[in-house]
């Protein structure tokens, strides 16, 4: 989806079921494909005894948090370490004192000796049984293990956080999760609403709508108030509203909780879309228009998916000055309240609180919302004939083109989506198939790619593209083609499986690191109807996808033939290569000027 507008595509990162990280996750015994040495780099013990509490200060003060550590014991050991180096400095400044200070050096001189005494107390503290080996690899000793010897523990199994799942009469749902670790209290408020149901002459009005929400104030409290009362609480409220969902969200320390959740809920029934506050974001809109064509690589996704899903449909259009004149504040608040009801929403809190208290006081402010009976319009069609063609946007200025290729895609719930996951990681990331050839052995490009990225409940895409220089475009092209086709002609290696297979598998961690990160999936899959246990369901599939499943999904869903090829570049530079892949049709991105 491609709609370039204010508020934004929040939705995307709903779809991830395995929350992405950067590198490749390390299946148990596995190693990473690509550079041993980075690999050993990344997996080597500190230089330190982290296990030894004098260690763990060095590494935090040196820079280095030990990676295991979470937020708590992150906070803890920094305070530990700014004592520590205060008491050492001062020492220093004390032994400075003692000798005599030479003329013109800073006190800050000796506190560096203090500093100095501490590292070196720490080091000597930390020095045991266990300080052997990683001494020995400074000093000539038995040396550092080779990278494909490193073994990795199993990760830990997903679980899912115990929680209370409440409708109130209204039909509001509300799911609470307590979480007492850390004195924090964080919630979010998933709305049946989305910039794909607002009229077709009126082109980011969803958004608009979702930022006044929160930047329009309330009945009762102005913008300004309701961002002095949070500042003065170390809070966070925000709203906006996306294509497919809007969202509230708010954070609050545990003692704030009750202030902080009564301005919450005020902003969610009783908002005032201040007409100052609407102008305001009109203007803001409006340079965000004016720049848009400011990123190359913002330009190739806005087009191409105005010619994945069509100009005129909500999943492509693209906001102009004459939509965003249009619309009026009696817009804005009829578009609120049609969609914005207790009947469609669903709020999720987390953190350190009482259940039983705070769902009576979320009773109180919650339980005579009137239902509104909500009667969602269908959704948007979209024409999945198969499309293709060769379109170019000239921006003659680049010496570097970039480029997009591929076609409508499909939807999470399609029994394949754990085979098409799987070929995801087979031609993407270091060691997949696309890095390998275009980028490492024939350096077509730095950045290459290939997903297969579907939506909960509309087609997905499936695009491939990078960014290559001028002159190597028709080859870039071809190759990322040609690797495409390999996976369809003929079965992947058994090795690239089981390497796909667990850097899918192994992701899920990830997406599950807190009570917080499991709420919100479980929230998402609530309101888009899919089962409570789907991502336990997805990766049952993904274990058990095999070689013939990969090829056979490759062969039915991607269709190169159909493909739709965009490339933003310095066109007459490489009109003649373009010509060898088809004829090309111009697009013309001129932003229309704003009505006077």
């Amino acid at each position: 989806m491609n709609r370039h507008r204010d508020g934004g595509r929040q939705d995307a990162q709903d779809r991830k079921i395995g929350d992405r990280v950067s590198g490749t996750v390390l299946a148990p015994g596995k190693v990473v494909k690509g550079n041993p040495q980075e690999t050993l780099m990344a997996n080597s013990p500190p230089r330190v005894n982290a296990s030894h509490p004098s260690g763990t200060l060095l590494l935090v003060c040196g820079g280095y948090p030990p990676r295991r550590t979470d937020l708590k014991q992150r906070w803890v050991l920094r305070s530990l370490c700014h004592g520590w180096q205060r008491i050492w400095g001062g020492l220093g400044q004390k032994l400075g004192q003692k000798l005599g200070q030479k003329p013109g050096r800073s006190p800050w001189a000796y506190g560096l000796v203090g500093l100095g005494l501490s590292l070196s107390l720490g080091l000597g503290l930390n020095l045991g049984p266990q300080a052997a080996p990683v001494l020995a690899q400074g000093t000539g000793g038995a040396p550092p293990q080779h990278y494909s010897d490193l073994t990795f523990p199993p990760l830990p199994a997903i679980t899912l956080p115990d929680y209370d799942r409440i409708t109130l009469d209204n039909g509001l749902v509300i799911y609470l999760v307590e979480d007492h670790e850390l004195p924090l209290v964080q919630g979010s408020a998933l709305v049946r609403v989305g910039d794909r149901w607002e009229p077709a002459d009126k082109v980011g009005l969803g958004g608009l709508t979702g930022q006044l929400l929160r930047g329009g104030g309330t009945q009762h409290h102005s913008f300004g108030e309701i961002n002095q009362f949070l500042e003065d609480r170390a809070a966070s409220i925000e709203t906006s509203i996306g294509t497919t969902a809007g969202r509230a969200s708010f954070s609050a320390l545990r003692e704030d909780l009750d202030s902080v959740l009564d301005l919450f809920v005020e902003i969610l029934r009783e908002p005032a879309f201040a007409a100052d506050r609407l102008a305001l974001a009109k203007n803001r809109t409006a340079g965000s228009i004016a720049r848009r064509n400011d990123d190359p690589g913002g330009i190739a996704q806005r087009e191409f998916g105005k010619l994945l899903y069509g100009s005129d449909s909500p999943y492509g259009a693209t906001l102009e000055y004459d939509d965003l004149a249009a619309i009026t504040r009696d817009d804005v608040v009829a578009f609120y309240e049609t969609y914005v009801h207790p009947d469609g929403i669903l709020l999720g809190i987390v953190g350190d609180f009482d259940g039983v208290s705070l769902r009576q006081k979320l009773e109180t402010l919650l339980g005579d919302w009137p239902a509104a009976g909500l009667d969602l319009p269908p959704l948007p069609a979209v024409d999945t004939t198969p499309g293709g063609g060769l379109f170019t946007v000239d921006q003659p200025q680049l010496t570097q083109s970039y480029v997009q290729l591929g076609q409508l895609g499909g939807q999470l719930d399609s029994p394949d989506y754990p085979a098409l996951s799987v070929l995801n990681e087979v031609l993407n990331g270091f060691g997949g198939r696309l890095y390998n050839e275009v980028r490492s052995r024939q350096g077509l490009a730095y950045s290459v790619y290939s997903y297969w990225s579907p939506n909960y409940d509309f087609p997905g895409t499936f695009v491939a593209g990078g960014q290559t220089r001028t002159e190597a475009t028709l080859p870039f092209l071809r190759t990322v083609t040609q690797e495409i086709e390999a996976v369809r002609q003929a079965p992947i290696a058994p090795e690239e499986l089981q390497y796909a297979k667990d850097v899918v598998l192994n992701s899920f961690v990830f997406g599950f690191q807190s009570p917080g990160q499991t709420l919100s999936r479980l929230m998402t899959y609530d309101y888009y109807g899919y089962p409570s246990d789907f991502v336990f369901q997805y990766q049952r599939g993904v274990e058990a996808v095999t070689l013939e499943d990969v090829q056979r999904s490759a062969q039915t869903y991607l269709q190169p033939d159909h493909w739709i090829t965009l490339v933003v570049g310095n066109v007459a530079a490489i009109a003649a290569d373009l010509a060898q892949w088809g004829s090309a049709t111009a697009i013309d991105i001129t932003i229309p000027d704003p009505p006077q």
